[in-house]
């Protein structure tokens, strides 16, 4: 297990982060051969991402897909045959509107019991330092700071970092702590951006420590299945892999802060698909800057 010290400078190793990975996927084809694919209105799209989000499904992820004009439903491997024919009973007449893909593993926040950020009987990473005047804080993941109020950097919980100003979960992923251990260094380097579909990113996070991957949709909503559990939406989705400890980590392309891990399904050697909550969004809400 890869644990970075919290009072490193320079480069990523300032920081604890992270989460993960790739999809498998089951394509429906149009049952007339050689049939246009067809083209649903706004209104459709809407109908269906409602439907989706009030199906009552959990292990599900959700965006609409601009390009093919459909709603993009991932399920992990928790949903039966059964829900996946609740899913599309649920869309009525726009079912042909929502297209189902499959991903192996389980959609849960990654949280964990061993090293980095230690918060209860709790694991999970330092995402990026803020500012507020004089005053200093650090971002990390919603769901960590629903079951922790207090961080330390070891797992003894003898180093005190700080505890939490405030936290958004469900809904939201993103919480704030302040620094309380004036010892700690807590250097920056990041400017906040927004990113793109197709843009090639890199989280770094205290279990599996750093990898990369692409942006693969932005807008995503998650249903996340197990404790702490609950619905997230306006997440970043990516192939990034990442494991049960990263959550919080920062997602980054070069000095560009993009998002804080959120969850997602698999790991660092099978794959998966992981989730970031926007970064911007968390500073914005906190009225902090990152640094």
């Amino acid at each position: 297990m890869r644990t970075i010290p919290i009072h490193m400078r320079g480069g990523l190793g300032r920081l604890l982060a992270g989460i993960g990975a790739t999809a498998l996927s089951l394509f429906f084809l149009p049952t007339v051969a050689n049939a246009a694919p067809q083209a649903y209105s706004a209104s459709s799209l809407a109908a269906a991402t409602s439907a989706v989000q009030q199906s009552g499904v959990d292990g599900i992820s959700w965006y609409t897909d601009a390009v093919s004009h459909r709603v993009v439903v991932t399920a992990d491997s928790s949903v039966s045959n059964a829900e996946i024919a609740k899913l599309r009973r649920a869309a009525g007449t726009d079912a042909g509107a929502v297209r189902i893909d499959r991903t192996a593993g389980v959609f849960t926040p990654l949280l964990s019991a061993g090293a980095a950020i230690y918060g209860g009987q709790y694991r999970c990473s330092l995402g990026f330092n803020v500012v507020s005047g004089s005053t200093y804080y650090f971002l990390t993941a919603g769901h960590c700071g629903a079951v922790a109020s207090t961080w330390y950097s070891n797992s003894s919980h003898t180093t005190l970092i700080g505890s939490n100003v405030s936290y958004s979960f469900p809904g939201n992923d993103y919480a704030l702590v302040r620094y309380s251990n004036t010892s700690l260094s807590h250097p920056g380097g990041f400017t906040v951006a927004d990113p793109v579909v197709g843009e090639r990113v890199t989280r770094t996070g205290s279990t599996s420590g750093t990898h990369s991957g692409t942006v693969t949709a932005l807008n995503a909503t998650v249903r996340y299945s197990g404790s702490p559990g609950g619905t997230v939406s306006g997440l970043i989705q990516t192939n990034v892999c990442a494991e049960h400890g990263d959550s919080g980590g920062p997602l980054y392309d070069g000095s560009k802060a993009l998002g804080l891990t959120s969850g997602g399904s698999g790991d660092c050697t099978t794959g998966g698909i992981t989730y970031f909550q926007p970064v911007r969004e968390a500073a914005n809400a906190y009225g902090v800057t990152i640094y």
